[in-house]
């Protein structure tokens, strides 16, 4: 099983040509900020607004203990599942389903559905449980570690723990071997052992790769808490203007963005082609190096464009990137949708066959061996296509609308309309720049 294989097959699945998908795309960006400057003149996104209470009945069950308790022992059986089949079971990628289990149903799944119900894995997360139970046991509250989390750290462990992810999908020479993947998983689950026990749960809200990812995501999520912390609805958007400016929210974004850019680059042949050209160069550092290259330049653009303004001072300038840096969820989100759909559904259904003999030993599990993995999206590319350009699209407007609200806040009055020139002619070029990207392969 290749973690690659979830792009689409190129420009020729797109049911329009893709200079005209790429011009209507730019002239809805730019028609949606001129509308957002001229209609929309003041803030109005508040993520202290009340939402809608959930039934009480849905809240308690949500909130309970036991259901905590039940989802935790599940995810810590599944880990442990997961981590035998790793080493038992077949050293075959197309046997073994781990690495489906980590690409398709982790970084893929769990992500699209935080951004459909809240940040699961919160949740999920098995190391989170089995640290609860360990604080049970000894008496003190999980918030509380042996040290304090330094506040300048923000969430720069998370985007070097989501870089080891990237790197190992996109640069490293066996990214689908049960090796390289049993080995990650190892070491993400002691890391964040071991920072959960030195510096309580904070480690997990700012430096866990996998929880931050699915925080950030859950973010446009309708699902939130109020101030009570009581599951509540409430439009996404206000949800996302509560996102945290810290330290390294800028490093997480471009690791995620930059990263998806970088994959569908690495499928052109002039990619391919260069790589063969530097054979005597190691393949697994020449990729490296394209991968910091496409996160440099999204974040290095992102940050150029967000100090573009005048009216402020210099320290105020200096924090504009990782405060506005909530504008590039939607678009995160967008490209996650956009790249990943046909890979969840198709090698998704492929994952969960292969645990119809999850340990190579002959067994037919519920019959999923005699099934077949159904290719609903590639066989309907132009609908395909046209998914993937609204998500791109609806990305970027909702990134250029959250940009534009809090610029409303952080910017002066008479810099307001300046102020978020550049940041808009950069999204622009980051909804060219994707598509091409995803079409042009």
């Amino acid at each position: 099983m290749s973690p690659l294989a979830h792009g689409l097959g190129g420009a020729a699945d797109l049911p329009i040509p893709l200079t005209y998908a790429l011009i209507g795309a730019a002239w809805a960006l730019t028609f949606s900020f001129a509308v957002l400057l001229f209609a929309w003149r003041r803030p109005r996104l508040n993520p202290d607004s009340p939402g809608f209470a959930l039934p009480a009945p849905i809240r308690r069950m949500i909130d309970a203990g036991a259901t905590r308790s039940a989802i935790g022992a599940a995810s810590v059986t599944v880990t442990v599942g997961v981590l035998v089949i790793a080493v038992f079971g077949s050293s075959d990628p197309a046997l073994n389903p781990v690495p489906g289990v980590l690409y398709v149903g982790v970084w893929v799944g769990v992500m699209l559905g935080s951004l459909l119900i809240g940040p699961i894995w919160k949740v999920l997360s098995p190391v989170r449980a089995i640290h609860r139970l360990g604080c049970l046991l000894l008496h003190r509250p999980p918030e509380h570690g042996l040290l304090r989390y330094h506040k300048n750290w923000g969430y720069y462990p998370a985007a070097i723990g989501l870089f080891s992810f990237v790197w190992m999908e996109l640069a490293w020479h066996t990214p689908g071997s049960v090796s390289s993947v049993l080995t990650w998983l190892l070491g993400y689950l002691v890391v964040t052992s071991v920072g959960l026990v030195l510096f309580g749960t904070t480690w997990a809200e700012r430096a866990d790769p996998l929880e931050v990812y699915s925080t950030l995501l859950a973010r446009l999520s309708p699902f939130s808490r109020d101030s009570a912390g009581r599951p509540v609805l409430r439009m996404p958007l206000n949800n996302l203007a509560g996102t945290p400016g810290l330290a390294g929210s800028v490093a997480v974004a471009a690791t995620l963005l930059g990263s998806t850019a970088f994959d569908s680059f690495s499928t052109f042949p002039q990619w391919r082609e260069l790589i063969d050209n530097l054979a005597p160069l190691d393949p697994t550092l020449v990729r490296t190096v394209g991968l910091l290259v496409f996160i440099g330049v999204v974040g290095g653009l992102f940050s150029i464009a967000a100090r573009a303004t005048g009216g402020v001072s210099r320290t105020d300038r200096a924090l504009l990137p990782r405060r506005l840096t909530l504008s590039l969820t939607p678009i995160i989100a967008g490209y996650l949708v956009a790249h990943y759909l046909t890979f969840l559904v198709e090698k998704g259904q492929a994952t969960v066959l292969l645990f119809a003999d999850p340990l190579d030993r002959g067994w037919n599990i519920a019959g999923l061996a005699d099934r077949d993995v159904d290719y609903v999206l590639s066989n309907h590319p132009s609908a395909l296509a046209t998914c993937t350009v609204l998500a791109v699209l609806i990305g970027h407007i909702l990134g250029v609308a959250a940009a534009h609200d809090r610029c409303l806040h952080l910017l002066p009055s008479h810099h307001r309309l300046t102020g978020q020139l550049a940041l808009m002619l950069v999204m622009v070029g980051f909804t060219f720049t994707g598509l091409s990207l995803l079409f042009g392969g």
